[in-house]
């Protein structure tokens, strides 16, 4: 299964950067990969939530409907978004390091048009996810 994999460490408590990462209220602050299309609906568990993303800045926004799977508070938030014949799961987890978090950020793709899509987008799609992690880490710090 194909997958992209970032992490990095961010001077601040989990609890603080979990909150920036659940406040999708306050995204267009700091993240330019991932954006809210409905600020009001909370991360829920279960439910579906609308999103966009941006991989590279010359790029077009791709809307979304993930459902979210996991919510563990302080510790992870998943969702999947799928379309006939391709699977894209996102993970966000943040681990304890003395005063420090650990953020971690994959995404896990499946489904048999994979092989076809994931060429295209695996580098500018990596590329997003360490621009997210830098950008929440240096706004996290900042605040």
């Amino acid at each position: 299964m194909p997958s992209l994999y970032v992490e990095i460490e961010i001077d601040a408590p989990r609890s603080k950067v979990w909150q920036t990462l659940l406040n999708k209220q306050d995204w267009l602050r700091w993240n330019t990969f991932l954006y809210d299309r409905d600020p009001v609906q909370p991360f829920e568990q279960g439910k579906m939530v609308w999103l966009s993303l941006k991989r590279v800045s010359r790029e077009e926004e791709t809307e979304f409907q993930p459902t979210i799977t996991l919510l563990q508070p302080e510790v992870c938030l998943q969702w999947l978004s799928s379309a006939p014949g391709f699977r894209n799961e996102h993970v966000f987890e943040l681990l304890d390091i003395g005063k420090r978090t650990k953020y971690i950020h994959r995404e896990n793709f499946s489904g048999a048009l994979t092989r076809l899509f994931f060429p295209f987008i695996r580098q500018d799609e990596q590329q997003g996810l360490r621009r997210m992690a830098q950008e929440l880490k240096q706004y996290v710090e900042r605040c």
